[in-house]
């Protein structure tokens, strides 16, 4: 069945390319060199977003990208053209960056969990899509920087995911600064969980996936929701609202079954 999936998930093109393997959703980023964020592409993703939310058999999401650069941020030679237009671009500006925001959003807000998998540069809104991912693993050789202000734009939609991310002064030496910084950097700054060799990186992060794929779907998607929620909150309120969420999770058939299986001394059955 899943291979079914698979193959009714796979188009020959597009700007972004959606695989299943398993309970595991591949989305990648397929519009080389730079895998810039043209509207097309933040709509597409979006689309396939909205789709893995709905569908059962997706359990978590893999956001990668195809050839030597993860993402270099907005497709400005696209954005630029537009002001041309009556009104210099305002409308279409707009339209892109509320876009950008919906997508990000729509990561943090999927009922999946999503894994950002970065190989080599992943620049402004691509450095965005990389903070905004649930957990992120990228190769030795990655890199990355919010370098808009070397061309006069202050990379601000990228410092709402860096800012919830990082520690205030490492977002904004990225933000002020524009310099790139490598994937031992990133990891220390907590913008990437694991440094692995480029060679091992799909493998590492599959096996990552994999892992979370076989844990409790209903357990993970009130996890999930509830630990972006708590983040908004003071301590008082971020209490409360975490022990009404385990209550529920408590109450649920995952954690019946679970704890059932635990006392049993057998594996769960959460499928």
């Amino acid at each position: 069945m899943a291979e079914i999936l698979a193959m009714r998930r796979e188009p020959e093109a597009g700007p972004v390319i959606a695989r299943q393997e398993g309970k595991v959703l591949r989305l990648t980023l397929n519009n080389p060199p730079a895998n810039a964020l043209s509207m097309e592409t933040m709509q597409a993703m979006q689309a396939a977003l909205d789709e893995a939310a709905a569908d059962r058999s997706v359990r978590v999401i893999v956001i990668a990208a195809a050839g030597k650069l993860f993402s270099g941020g907005h497709d400005l030679k696209q954005m630029t053209s537009h002001r041309k237009d009556a009104d210099g671009g305002k409308a279409y500006f707009e339209q892109t960056f509320a876009t950008c925001s919906k997508m990000m959003l729509g990561i943090v807000r999927s009922p999946k969990p999503v894994i950002a998998e970065i190989d080599g540069l992943a620049t402004a809104a691509g450095c965005q899509l990389v903070a905004s991912c649930d957990l992120a693993i990228c190769s030795d050789q990655s890199k990355f920087g919010v370098n808009g202000i070397d061309v006069g734009l202050f990379c601000t939609t990228p410092g709402v995911a860096l800012a919830r991310g990082l520690k205030p002064k490492h977002a904004m030496e990225m933000l002020l600064t524009g310099e790139m910084i490598d994937a031992v950097a990133a990891r220390e700054i907590g913008l990437v969980n694991r440094v692995v060799p480029r060679e091992y990186l799909t493998q590492v992060v599959m096996k990552y996936a994999q892992v979370i794929a076989a844990k409790a779907p209903e357990a993970v998607r009130l996890g999930k929701k509830a630990f972006y929620e708590q983040a908004e909150m003071g301590l008082a309120d971020a209490y409360d609202h975490a022990s009404r969420v385990i209550v529920e999770n408590m109450l649920n058939s995952d954690a019946i079954e679970g704890i059932g299986a635990f006392i049993e001394k057998r594996r769960p059955d959460w499928d």
